[in-house]
């Protein structure tokens, strides 16, 4: 009986590891951001687990993660501009799958398809709308470009089941040569509206000299036709009567046989 006891125990024991296996693996956790695609012998169920604690049926169904919560995508696209330019654009995309279509996500492309759908749904987007627009116009015109881009994005992804959330332009750069001719053409720019605004202030100064002749030569006009005789006459008075104040009575030694003499009336 010792024997068979002794015997039992191994067993036992190998039963215990077993159930305790099986219970474990009749559980599953969802983690937040995460959605659960359950597989019955490697088909997908159209059941999408949320987050939380789940029960399953262990060897028979397997439960794959899927992130749910919004990821972000930088990437770097080349294009041509409407009239030829060589762009390179910096984008950053967020985005995310919707939770309630996981199970199709998995289904139809898989857990990467970030490099089989959004990837080349970038490339492709931006190569597009950039040739609608010149090189100028992609600087000038970057938040119509933005939006264009973006529209075009979410109508791409959509069929798969994945949301833009955000899309931006990070950076736009352009060959060395267009470059150069955008810094050329600004300083030619700058240097056309220095020259403008001084031919303005110079005909501004030269308008202010005329208006001051004209105002001078208006009041010497003004001036000759208040001229009579009697003024003139007393502007005489005037200046013998300031004559004789400052004179001193004083005769000059050194005359001529005529002795000036100021009459007074």
């Amino acid at each position: 009986m010792r024997k068979i006891s002794e015997g039992l125990i191994p067993g036992g024991v190998v039963l215990i590891v077993l159930i305790a296996l099986v219970l474990s693996q009749s559980f599953v956790i969802i983690g937040p951001g995460h959605r659960g695609v359950v597989l019955v012998f490697g088909a997908v169920q159209k059941k999408v687990l949320g987050e939380g604690l789940h029960l399953r049926i262990p060897l028979i169904q397997k439960v794959v993660h899927m992130e749910v919560r919004i990821k972000k995508k930088q990437v770097d696209a080349a294009a041509a501009s409407k009239d030829l330019q060589d762009t390179t654009s910096t984008i950053a995309l967020n985005y995310h799958i919707l939770p309630e279509d996981a199970n199709k996500v998995f289904q139809q492309i898989g857990q990467n398809y970030e490099e089989r759908i959004i990837d080349p749904a970038i490339q492709e987007v931006v190569k597009a709308v950039t040739a609608k627009y010149t090189a100028i116009e992609l600087i000038t015109q970057r938040e119509r470009v933005k939006n264009d881009i973006k529209g075009l994005l979410e109508a791409r992804l959509k069929p798969y089941s994945i949301v833009v959330d955000d899309f931006s332009i990070v950076n736009f750069s352009f060959s060395q040569a267009f470059a150069q001719a955008i810094e050329a053409k600004q300083v030619a720019e700058q240097m056309a509206l220095k020259a403008q605004r001084d031919l303005e202030r110079v005909k501004i100064e030269a308008d202010q000299k005329i208006t001051q002749a004209k105002a001078e030569a208006e009041a010497l006009r003004l001036q000759k036709e208040n001229v009579t005789p009697q003024l003139i006459q007393l502007r005489q008075i005037e200046a013998n009567m300031k004559a004789i104040e400052k004179w001193n009575g004083v005769l000059p030694q050194v005359t001529t046989q005529t002795v000036p003499f100021i009459g007074v009336k």
